[in-house]
């Protein structure tokens, strides 16, 4: 058959990749067999771009279970039989047509790689990037979004209690949607997405198969333009109801009748093309599917519709011959379809059958065997000329109350209540320490253990600086956790950029990944899971480089959680860094990007002193001398303590702190490697020696917490503001922000 470029085009295969297809089959490839290849070629299924240089991120730790990139999601030992599974997805461009969906759907699918391992859900998180709210096309994204995201979680039961948003200009056409989702279970628990023993069968659980999301995975390969409206119908559509019915029968069939199947795999991107065919790659086998025999909502659909569909709320079961009936009537108790499609063979082919006709048979191995490109990189001309911008011969600030009062009420530094309020982050009874801190805490049901889970990074730093952004995000994932007393153990990705094919795009992606992989070495961390999403652009440009980090951490006793809430008679200190900064520190700082309207500097991480301050807050925590711990990072020192003030009603004298001779950066800048901590009076004495010994770097007494109230203040050198002045302007930002242009 002839294809011409429109028909490549409309499927994101480049003509080259096409004859490496032809000559991979030594022929033509009909339709249905090319649209498969697509697919699964696509950047969205494929990681054409990026796969080359995973080999860089630490995998493997005595916690690790699972090899990365093997299984659904990354699952992690923790002890005494547990285990943790956890992942993150994107969603953006679905997300960047239809909000709401898009967001929803997003949930939906990274709910699914949970439970597609026998885990039960039991934490939400996403991470998320929008343009300036006052164009409201931005404040339609937004809100849309954060619907859909609240409308799915709530309605399947599963607790949102965590993320983080982020504007900028750059992510004005394209948005970024990541969700995270962390799952907890006994090991032996653990299903494998394997599609084992031939003579199985295939078996679709769930929603009938539509026209919805039909290629999907294609779509989010490729740039947004202005006929990117045009591909609505790529965007599946989502019903939390039927999720939840699933989620019950697959974690009941892991966790009572495991030995009944051989494997479960979700149907998400590319559907039933990939479920089948990566898990028949993972076993070694081929499959056998019969269209005729899958569920339809729409009558006429082709084959090719069937096996692209991304329709959702749907799972490949694989069980064991002799299980068949078993299995089919667990999952029609829970008032869902099953139907057997098709059986696992052993001859390695995807073979799809339309009834008595045969629609196409390919090799597993040539559609899980996508071309993998080198990226041609080149260092953006401009970076050395933003970096070596003399920030010092900006003027100091001269109000640094207003500056923290304006910096509060921005939409970058706002309180987030106004997304989270419309999450509900307390079902399922086990949110320990809820949206607004530095990461949420996930009680460990049947244990006095705790699981910590943050998502962060700094778009801006990684644009000035790739490699060393990209470590930042990692360390302030980390620092989140540390804050609630966890340790960090594990990582999870989603790698967030632009067009690879472009040199400058390409040096972003290769040097966070090198970032990441330094960071995630010095911590400890193996990257167990994650998600490349390229081609975020328009035409208007590329979204910043947002290597996107989701840390998961472990507090061995819940009871030495701990918050942001300084109390009443704390001495409150500064760990890490030291309190005065040079002008330096004010790189891709909010501060210098709101005040100045300027991007630039040199971000600086070290990773060494980054670790041993980790040391030293979770040692002083173990040993009962801490009240309470924030991390500093965005927005400063000066935001740090303000929230620390907020969270605990209190306010704090620290009008003697020396600051050094630039206000601005000892009070806005966004140095790494330093926590704001809170001792209580009776433990005073032993921190003090503590402190005396040293081995974590430099200390800083801040000051002593004062009385409560809203007529208490927050003091810092110049700093004098009322604690009601800060709350009204961090609690009314965001609203007024997105009902400033409505």
């Amino acid at each position: 058959m002839t294809v011409d470029d429109t028909t490549l085009e409309r499927i994101a295969l480049s003509r080259a990749e096409y004859e490496r297809l032809v000559d991979m089959l030594d022929r033509e490839p009909n339709g249905l067999e090319l649209g498969m290849a697509a697919a699964l070629w696509s950047e969205h299924c494929g990681y054409k771009h990026t796969r080359p240089l995973f080999r860089h991120f630490p995998t493997t730790g005595p916690r690790v279970l699972t090899e990365a990139g093997a299984e659904n999601a990354g699952a992690i030992d923790l002890g005494d039989g547990w285990c943790a599974v956890f992942k993150m997805e994107s969603h953006n461009h679905p997300s960047a047509i239809e909000p709401y969906e898009g967001a929803a759907t997003g949930v939906g699918g990274i709910l699914r790689d949970i439970f597609a391992m026998g885990m039960r859900p039991v934490a939400l998180l996403d991470s998320l990037r929008f343009g300036p709210l006052d164009e409201a096309r931005n404040r339609h994204l937004f809100s849309g979004v954060v619907a859909g995201i609240g409308g799915y979680g709530n309605c399947v039961g599963v607790p949102t209690v965590g993320g983080e948003v982020q504007f900028d200009p750059a992510y004005g056409g394209n948005p970024l949607v990541n969700a995270m989702c962390l799952g907890v279970g006994r090991v032996e628990h653990l299903l494998s997405a394997s599609a084992r023993g031939p003579g199985n069968p295939l078996v679709l659980v769930g929603a009938d198969t539509g026209r919805d999301g039909i290629h999907g995975a294609t779509f989010a390969s490729v740039e947004l333009d202005d006929a990117s409206e045009e591909r609505r119908p790529a965007v599946q559509v989502g019903n939390p109801f039927m999720e939840k019915l699933l989620l019950e029968a697959c974690v009941e069939l892991a966790e009572q009748h495991g030995d009944w199947v051989e494997g479960l795999q979700d149907l998400g991107a590319a559907g039933l093309t990939s479920s089948s065919v990566e898990a028949a790659a993972r076993a070694g086998t081929g499959i056998e599917i019969d269209v005729a025999r899958v569920p339809r909502r729409e009558a006429g659909m082709t084959p090719d519709e069937v096996m692209l569909s991304e329709s959702q709320e749907r799972m490949l079961v694989i069980p064991k011959r002799e299980h068949l009936d078993d299995v089919l009537a667990l999952f029609r108790r829970w008032e869902l379809h099953a139907d057997v499609i098709g059986e696992v063979t052993d001859d390695g082919y995807a073979t799809i059958r339309d009834g008595a006709t045969l629609a196409a048979r390919i090799p597993v191995e040539v559609l899980t065997d996508p071309p993998q490109y080198e990226l041609d990189c080149e260092r953006p001309p401009d970076l050395e000329r933003r970096q070596a911008r003399d920030l010092g011969a900006l003027p100091d600030c001269d109000d640094p109350t207003a500056a923290l009062i304006a910096l509060l009420g921005s939409p970058n530094l706002a309180s987030r209540r106004w997304i989270f309020r419309q999450y509900d982050h307390e079902v399922l009874t086990g949110t320990v320490v809820p949206p607004g801190g530095d990461a949420a805490l996930i009680w460990l049901k049947g244990t006095e253990r705790a699981l910590a889970v943050a998502t962060d990074c700094n778009g801006r730093l990684v644009e000035l600086e790739p490699r060393v952004g990209a470590a930042c995000a990692v360390a302030e994932a980390a620092r989140n956790v540390v804050a609630v007393g966890a340790t960090p153990v594990a990582v999870t990705d989603c790698l967030n950029f632009g067009n690879p094919e472009r040199p400058h795009i390409a040096y972003q992606i290769e040097q966070s990944i090198l970032g990441l992989a330094d960071a995630c070495r010095a911590f400890g961390t193996p990257v167990v899971s994650g998600n490349a999403s390229l081609y975020n652009e328009t035409p208007g440009g590329a979204v910043l480089p947002t290597p996107t980090v989701g840390m998961l951490g472990l507090l061995d006793e819940i009871s030495r959680r701990l918050t942001p809430a300084i109390s009443e008679g704390d001495e409150v200190l500064l760990l890490g860094a030291p309190l005065a900064q040079p002008v330096d520190a004010l790189a891709g700082s909010e501060y210098l990007a709101s005040r100045h309207e300027l991007v630039a500097g040199r971000p600086t991480i070290d990773l060494d002193l980054e670790a041993r301050v980790h040391g030293v807050v979770l040692d002083a925590n173990e040993r009962g001398l801490l009240g309470a711990a924030h991390d500093c990072a965005d927005g400063g020192l000066a935001v740090a303590l303000a929230e620390c003030c907020l969270a605990g009603g209190v306010g704090l004298e620290a009008s003697e702190a020396d600051l050094g001779p630039r206000l601005d950066a000892a009070l806005f800048g966004e140095a790494q490697s330093r926590f704001i901590v809170a001792v209580p009076a009776a433990a005073a004495r032993a921190a003090r020696a503590a402190r005396a010994a040293g081995g974590g770097g430099p200390v800083a007494a801040l000051g002593v917490a004062t009385g409560a109230g809203e007529d208490a203040r927050l003091r810092l050198g110049p700093v004098d503001a009322s604690l009601s002045a800060l709350r009204e302007a961090y609690e009314g930002g965001l609203p007024a922000a997105l009902g400033a242009g409505a």
